[in-house]
């Protein structure tokens, strides 16, 4: 098959603007003559600036998006021009690494500005196929949201997998040649056997930042064809006045995949399902007559008898390897390897990746003008950054020395116990420091209090820090804490050379410390008429662990409306142990933790309902426990709608 079957597609639709694709690659040259006219949005990340036409992670964004969105008549003609597109740039030229923790971030910014599709031509290489709970939770949140990601198989030529393209629900995409065999660069492995197509990569015709033409290789570039392939199938969908369903356009893409023969390969698992079939894509979606095929050979993004332009070529000594997420391209001899790789230590004047809008309002604004603003709820542990050496030194010099016995040394700025005492004495100090919010040791925000309420809420930020440097069996230790906030749409580079988003808490309202030991203590308080002092150990034991799986069950980010609903829940639960006790009391444990819309909200409301179901493992049948939470987190401090309800169920 050559172009005949797109072009039957194409009769039809050239995209719907109604479908949104998300690409997550490098900067694009919108200026590229291939765009005009092109409905196309950058979303503001941690990689800033224009695409630059000597940029290797450019060229590789600008490539990617002119083979979905390249406009009719123009030098490169796309699969889906008329699609709405978001450039959401995570690959820098600089190539430094990129993490999971900011691909997550992206993936999420994507689902929150209503992608149906999210092109990914990039990925980490894993043993198998693992992935942090960052990024598992993002893709999970696709799923829940019914948002497909294409991402690329890789170009190790092994069988081995890369992330997120072999996590469940993601399409991987691997390369075949213009002869419809799979590409010796092409991974292959387990998980693509189940979820894996593979489209053609060698020698795709695609834009070039600063104006022209190039070809290029590898999955990268296999991927945005089955993009673009997915977009028109949803918008097809929409022609026919169905709703728009992506992830029934995946099954049908792998469903109707065309096995390979023996004359395609000696080994099938190269071939992961199998090949794209269009016509049969058309079938399993539409039903009707379609003409059978055995073989499927290049599909280009021009499609438009352009001339054939030598591949260009990207030194892979300019960039430094690093073993984090890369862009895509081949090895091949035909196309040098695009090395797209990101480090963490970003410059510091890059805009905020999950911001949904380029200002941010302060506390003395109206709410009604934080209405449109991107809110955080997030849960972790309190920390605090110097983010240059000079910092660092001018705390070491103003604080006093610290005495050790009969033995003076210099203050340690580092030691949190020297630094609360010092902030105590000279609270002012507080905005001098980088305060961070942590998850499992990983700073993921800088926390800069502003507005009319900023030194109280410094304020709250030094009672926080001295508890949770309190002993962990003191009543006064804070494990965790919960800080609502806005993002700004700025970042700040730590002394790491870790670039993060900074969010700004407008008032201490929300802020809260988990003090698990007093909250256990007035949980037991509230049974212990019925319990005798041999159950208190385990009932303490018991609610511990229940308020750390709430924690840890629950992590994310704080951005998502669910997100933000989940971790106001477990704060609001974790407040209110006592609702629970009962249970716990009588041999109950936490079972499971749902969250789904709630079918009942206020006007203009944005309401969730979180359920905790409690069971008990040593009998069966016994009735579980749920404890409902209905959570409204339209406004910047989420709260919970009514009481806490609860009643017993047999499932």
């Amino acid at each position: 098959m050559n172009l005949l079957a797109l072009e039957q597609i194409w009769t039809k639709t050239d995209g719907s603007p109604q479908i949104c694709i998300a690409v997550l690659d490098g900067l694009i040259d919108f200026k590229h003559p291939c765009f005009l006219g092109a409905d196309l949005t950058q979303l503001p990340t941690l990689v800033t600036g224009e695409a630059n036409p000597n940029g290797g992670m450019s060229l590789h964004g600008t490539h990617v998006a002119s083979i979905i969105f390249g406009q009719l008549g123009s030098p490169v003609r796309g699969i889906a021009p008329q699609c709405k597109g978001l450039s959401i740039p995570v690959f820098a030229d600089e190539g430094r690494q990129l993490s999971q923790l900011d691909l997550a971030r992206a993936i999420e910014q994507a689902v929150s500005a209503g992608a149906h599709i999210i092109n990914i031509s990039g990925g980490q290489l894993t043993d198998e196929g693992e992935a942090e709970g960052w990024l598992q939770r993002s893709v999970q949140l696709c799923q829940e949201n019914n948002v497909l990601i294409v991402a690329a198989a890789g170009n190790n030529g092994c069988a081995c997998l890369h992330v997120p393209a072999a996590l469940p629900t993601v399409l991987a995409v691997g390369a075949m040649d213009d002869q419809g065999k799979p590409i010796d660069f092409s991974n292959w492995g387990e998980s693509y056997q189940n979820q894996g197509i593979l489209a053609p990569g060698e020698n795709i015709l695609g834009a070039k930042p600063g104006g022209g033409t190039t070809q290029l290789s590898g999955t990268s570039f296999a991927t945005p064809i089955t993009t673009g392939v997915a977009a028109l199938l949803l918008s097809l969908q929409i022609q026919r006045g169905e709703t728009p369903n992506p992830q029934k356009v995946r099954d049908a893409i792998l469903k109707s995949a065309l096995p390979c023969t023996p004359a395609d390969t000696s080994d099938a698992s190269r071939c992961l399902v199998g090949k794209l079939n269009i016509p049969g894509s058309l079938k399993y979606l539409f039903g009707g007559t379609v003409s059978d095929t055995n073989t499927i050979e290049a599909i280009t993004a021009s499609g438009c008898g352009c001339t054939k332009i030598e591949p260009t070529e990207v030194e892979a000594s300019d960039l430094s390897p690093v073993d984090g997420l890369t862009a895509s391209p081949t090895t091949s001899p035909t196309a040098n390897s695009i090395a797209a790789s990101i480090a963490q230590s970003i410059t510091p004047s890059i805009p905020s990746m999950t911001s949904s809008a380029s200002n941010f309002v302060t506390a003395s604004q109206a709410p009604s003008e934080l209405a449109d603003s991107q809110f955080v709820y997030a849960l972790g542990t309190l920390g605090y950054d110097f983010g240059t050496e000079a910092r660092r030194d001018s705390f070491k010099q103003l604080m006093p020395a610290n005495s050790i016995g009969d033995i003076t040394v210099p203050a340690n700025p580092y030691d949190a116990r020297q630094m609360v005492d010092y902030l105590a004495a000279s609270p002012s100090e507080s905005r001098s420091l980088i305060w961070t919010l942590n998850i499992e040791l990983t700073p993921v925000y800088a926390i800069e209090p502003q507005g009319a309420f900023a030194r109280d809420t410094y304020a709250i930020l030094q009672e926080l820090l001295a508890g949770q440097i309190q002993a962990e069996t003191s009543e006064e230790f804070v494990e965790r804490v919960s800080i609502p906030g806005v993002l700004t749409g700025k970042t700040v580079k730590l002394f790491s050379g870790q670039v993060v988003p900074l969010i700004a808490p407008q008032n201490p309202r929300g802020m809260y410390g988990w003090k698990t030991n007093t909250l256990v203590s007035a949980a037991i308080e509230t049974v212990q008429t019925t319990v005798g002092d041999a159950q208190e150990e385990a009932i303490r034991r018991t609610l511990g662990s229940f308020l750390n799986r709430i924690y840890y069950d629950l992590r994310n980010l704080g951005t998502t409306s669910q997100d933000r609903a989940l971790n106001f829940a477990a704060t609001n639960a974790f407040q209110a142990a006592s609702t629970f006790a009962e249970a716990v009391a009588t041999g109950m444990e936490l079972d499971s933790i749902d969250i789904e819309k709630s079918p009942f909200c206020r006007l203009d409301s944005d309401c969730w309902d979180v359920k905790l179901k409690f069971f008990d493992p040593e009998n069966s049948r016994r009735a579980k426990k749920i404890f409902r939470f209905t959570i409204d987190v339209s406004d910047l401090i989420p709260v919970t709608l009514g009481d806490v309800r609860t009643w017993s169920s047999a499932h």
